[in-house]
Formats: C-alpha cells, structure tokens, sequence
C-alpha cells in the first residue's frame, strides 16, 4: 500500500510546492516506505486508525522540510529518513489529539478517525505514533537531533494546553494567540527545519538559520490557516468552513474583529464565541463583521511578515535548488487564500 503526496497546489500560476515534492522525492519514497513499516502492530486497529489518515493525503510538508535542510546543507547519510519519518508521526499523532480535542468530524476532506473509531482509539492511537517517533529519533543517533524534537514535543503539548485555556475567552489577546500559534504549529516546523543542518554538523548560524525559517515559516502557515476558516472552502481546508468559529477557537481573524467593533459587536462575539449557542445564522453575522473590519486581509499581512521573515532567515546562505524551493514554500503558504 503506498502513501499518495499530492503536489497540485490548484493553481499552476502561483507558487507551488512543486520544486521542493520533485527535490525530495526519492528520499520521500524512503520516508514513506518507514512510516508505513511503522505503523505496524498485532493490535489490529492500530494500523487501521493510522492508515485512515495517512492515505487521507497532505503534502508531507513537514517531514520534506527536514530532507531539504538536510541536503542543502550537504548531509550525505540516510539518518534524514528517519528524522523525516519521525516528525510527520509527531504531525499525525498531534492530528489525532487535536480532532478529539476539538471534536472535529473532518480531517482532510474525510471523517475524522474519532468519528470512525471513537476518541479513545485515536488518543491512544496517536499515543503509539508519538512513542514510534521517539524510537526513530533514538535511531538516528543524534543526541542533539533527539534534544530538539523532544522539546518540540513538549512545546506543541503546551501550545495545546494554552489554546484549551484561551478557547471561548475573549480577552484572549494577540499575543496570547501567537504564543499559542508557535507552540502548537511553529514548533514543529522549527524542529523539522532544524534536526537537517545538525546531521549535516553545520556551525550555528546555519542552524539557527534553518531554526527562524521553521518557525516563522510556521507562524505564517497558521495565520492563513486561521483565515481560510472565514475566508477559504471546504475544500481548502479538509474540513468544514466555520468549524473554528463553531468550536469557540479565538484566532487573530476574530480578536482583529472584536478590538476594532463597536460595543454591539463586541457583545455579539462574547456570545458567539463564550456560549456554544453559534449558529449557521451566526457565522454568516461574523464573516460580515470581518469584512467590515478587513480582519481577513490584516491576518493575511500579518502572515506574510512572518513569511519576509522566514526568507531573510535564509538570504545569507549559499544558492542552491533546495533554497529556491524553501523559498518558494513560504510564497506557496501564504498565497492559500487571496
């Protein structure tokens, strides 16, 4: 059974994750051959549950991050396909937690595997994935590769737990959102960037190159995200429009929002947002009120700042194929909605 990694981007006019899908392939076709190695296990619905997700798609982004930093720096091992395949499980399993937690009934254009097989399976599910990726770290034999995906771990965890926190408040402020934007998202990306150039043994202004790329590659990828829930269609974003707004999710689209409406408004979204009333009617009334205040366009910006960043992050290095390519995913994040 092999893993499909779709490369259309829907658009052939705008920038694309093609560059860096035909780059990594051969070492993708290696990644995807461990995961599905890996999710292996006598327990039967281990294997299904894992299976539902991974053959629902996505384009892998995280886990050809890792094999590009890799041989732009010049890695030339096999220890990458490992580290790959370990960051897409922690991807996975952080999908499965995430869809109990919200109570999601889509992922990626098919029910959840909550919906199929229940919360308990997917939690502990997601548990075995999380376990089988600390194994693969160990078997890369890097104590620093393994130091900073673990942390990435943690901090995911944490940026989790805040999101819990601030959900249905809104004195939820900016900056409680990013926080909780780089834990649960940009963590990730960050420590995917950042395990390539250390198999590769790059001194640390490489590191920390490929480290600010990740991240802030990451705080834009999640910033879009966020605006294509008002902004997108369903089939932007394998899952229902609205399900953010429904699930009491305070996202930089509806605090933008709330700051800048009048008093009527703001009660409206204290409402909305802190009492599990919000209807279809509803959401139509906010997606207004964002237009009305150019919530949309101004988290948009935002995320292309964050994206200028993440390509300055890499402007001292050398040129290079893999370059061109990582330069071109952070235009291809932030062009998703328009």
């Amino acid at each position: 059974m092999g893993v499909v990694v779709a490369i259309d981007d829907g658009n052939n006019s705008r920038a694309s994750v093609k560059p860096l899908v035909e780059l990594t392939r051969e070492d993708m076709a290696l990644v995807n051959q461990l995961i599905l190695s890996k999710t292996g296990s006598e327990v039967a619905m281990i294997p299904e549950v894992a299976q539902h997700l991974i053959d629902s798609g996505g384009k892998r982004l995280r886990p050809m991050l890792t094999l590009a930093a890799a041989r732009m720096c010049g890695y030339q091992g096999d220890r990458h396909i490992t580290l790959a395949a370990s960051v897409e499980f922690m991807h996975t399993a952080t999908l499965l937690h995430d869809d109990v937690v919200d109570e999601s009934d889509m992922r990626r254009g098919k029910q959840s595997a909550r919906i199929v097989w229940g919360n308990q399976a997917s939690v502990l599910v997601g548990d075995f994935l999380l376990g089988q990726a600390f194994r693969m770290m160990v078997d890369a034999g890097s104590m620093e590769a393994l130091d900073v995906l673990s942390t990435a771990s943690t901090v995911i965890a944490e940026g989790e737990v805040m999101q819990l926190a601030a959900a249905q408040s809104m004195e939820t402020t900016e900056d409680d959102y990013l926080a909780v934007i780089r834990g649960k998202t940009a963590a990730l990306f960050s420590a995917a960037c950042e395990v390539g150039p250390i198999l590769a043994a790059t001194d640390k202004p490489v590191r920390d190159a490929f480290r600010s790329y990740g991240m802030n590659l990451g705080l834009a990828f999640q910033l879009v995200d966020d605006a294509l829930d008002y902004g997108g269609s369903k089939a932007d974003l394998g899952k229902n429009v609205g399900d953010d707004f429904h699930e009491g999710k305070i996202t930089l689209p509806v605090l933008l929002a709330f700051r800048r409406g009048n008093g009527e408004e703001q009660q409206f979204w204290r409402e909305a947002m802190e009492s599990d009333s919000a209807d279809s009617q509803s959401l139509q009334h906010a997606m207004g009120l964002l237009r009305k205040h150019g919530a949309i366009p101004d988290t948009v910006a935002r995320a292309r700042h964050y994206g200028e960043i993440a390509r300055d992050a890499l402007a001292p290095l050398p040129a290079s194929s893999h370059k061109d390519a990582l330069l071109e995913v952070v235009e291809f994040c932030v062009s998703r909605v328009s």
